[in-house]
C-alpha cells in the first residue's frame, strides 16, 4: 500500500477538544480524514455538529455506526439514558459514572484500521491533561502503550498523536482562539438538548476554560454555574 506521508485520520467527536485538534492538524498541512463514532451516546447531537463542520471545511468525514456494541458499553451515564447525569466539576468521586468502558481503545483501534486502509501514517485524538484525574484512557501511559501497539499491530506502523495530552482545556481553547476558531461550532454538553445544560461536568469544565481566557462562551446554556437563577436561559430575562 502507498503511504501518504501528509495524511492523517482525526477522531472527531464534534466537541471543542477534537475541534481544535482537527484544525491544528489542518494547520500542520495534514490531509485530514475525519472519523466520528455513533456508539449510542446520549449526547449524539455532537455528531450533527461534526457533520456540519466537516461539510464547511470540505474534508472527508465518516460517521461510523457502532451502536451494535452498545450493550457492551452501556454501564455509563453517557450511554444509559435511565441514569441521572452527575453534575459538578470534574472529580473522580462524582463523575466516575461517565466513564464508558474501554471507549478510547475501541475508537483508536478503528481509527488505526482506517489509517492503515488509506495509507495514513498517523491518527490524531483529543486526550488532554484535564481528563487525567478521571479517564484512564486519556492518560499518557495509555497513549504510550497504544502507540507501542499501533507500531506493531499491522505491517504499516501508525503513530497516535495527542497534541494536548499534557495541557489543560483552557490551553486548548487559547490555542484555538489564536487560530481564530469559532467555538459556536462545537458541542460539549453530556446531554443533547437545544441548549447546553451548564451543570454537567463537561459544561462546567468548558465554561471554566472560557472564563480563564476572559471571554464568554458563544453557545447557549440552560444554566450557568455563576447564574443566580437556576432556570435561566441565555437570551431570556433573568
Amino acid at each position: 500500500m502507498t503511504t501518504d506521508a501528509n495524511s492523517a485520520v482525526v477522531i472527531y467527536s464534534g466537541g471543542m477538544d477534537s475541534f481544535t485538534v482537527l484544525h491544528r492538524a489542518l494547520r500542520e498541512g495534514q490531509r485530514v480524514h475525519a472519523l466520528s463514532f455513533d456508539y449510542g451516546q446520549r449526547h449524539a447531537r455532537e455528531l450533527d455538529v461534526a457533520r456540519h463542520v466537516c461539510e464547511g471545511l470540505a474534508i472527508p468525514h465518516q460517521v461510523i455506526d457502532i451502536r451494535a456494541i452498545h450493550g457492551l458499553i452501556d454501564n455509563s451515564a453517557l450511554t444509559d439514558a435511565s441514569r441521572d447525569m452527575p453534575s459538578g466539576d470534574y472529580a473522580a468521586d462524582n463523575l466516575a459514572a461517565t466513564v464508558v468502558p474501554n471507549r478510547n481503545m475501541i475508537l483508536l483501534s478503528l481509527a488505526i484500521a482506517q489509517a492503515v486502509n488509506i495509507g495514513a501514517p498517523r491518527v490524531y485524538y483529543g486526550a488532554h491533561g484535564g481528563d487525567h484525574v478521571l479517564y484512564p484512557d486519556c492518560r499518557p501511559a495509555f497513549v504510550d502503550a497504544m502507540n507501542g501497539v499501533a507500531a506493531i499491530a499491522n505491517f504499516e506502523a501508525v503513530e497516535i498523536v495527542a497534541p494536548y495530552l499534557r495541557r489543560g482545556k483552557e490551553e486548548i481553547l487559547a490555542d484555538g482562539l489564536a487560530m481564530g476558531l469559532d467555538y459556536a461550532e462545537t458541542w460539549t454538553c453530556y446531554l443533547g438538548g437545544e441548549l447546553a445544560c451548564g451543570t454537567c461536568g463537561s459544561c462546567r469544565e468548558r465554561l471554566a476554560a472560557f472564563a480563564a481566557n476572559g471571554i464568554s462562551d458563544p453557545i447557549g446554556y440552560m444554566e450557568r454555574p455563576d447564574s443566580n437563577a437556576s432556570s435561566r436561559i441565555d437570551g431570556a430575562p433573568s
